[in-house]
């Protein structure tokens, strides 16, 4: 695969993590529980891009995260906050938005 290919494929799918991430942090979850919940939906998200995009998203004041210390490892569980999950329902609304209409422009080009 090519360098720019790579990279455009990248960058399509940046946006599209966060989306997913925000998605499943309705109920508070801790890294590896995402990782394994992404892995079921067949999508692929390495722990070096998922904690990074945690703490960004934490920064942003969309995630809020505690550490649950009740058991011999602790573990930081990170939730959406309210405004949070505002943001989430605007961006799940665009993103269904933009994919019908990328759809209907694909399924075009198919017919030529």
């Amino acid at each position: 695969m090519s360098t720019l290919l790579n990279s455009l494929m990248t960058e399509l799918r940046r946006g599209t993590l966060t989306l997913a991430v925000l998605s499943q942090l309705r109920t508070p979850q801790y890294g590896y529980s995402l990782v394994q919940l992404f892995e079921n939906s067949s999508i692929t998200i390495d722990q070096s891009t998922l904690y990074p995009l945690l703490r960004r998203l934490e920064k942003q004041g969309l995630v809020t995260s505690t550490w649950d210390t009740s058991e011999s490892r602790p573990r930081k569980y990170y939730v959406l906050s309210e405004f949070g999950l505002e943001i989430f329902t605007q961006l799940k609304e665009e993103w269904l938005k933009n994919s019908r209409e990328l759809y209907e422009l694909l399924k075009g080009e198919e017919k030529e």
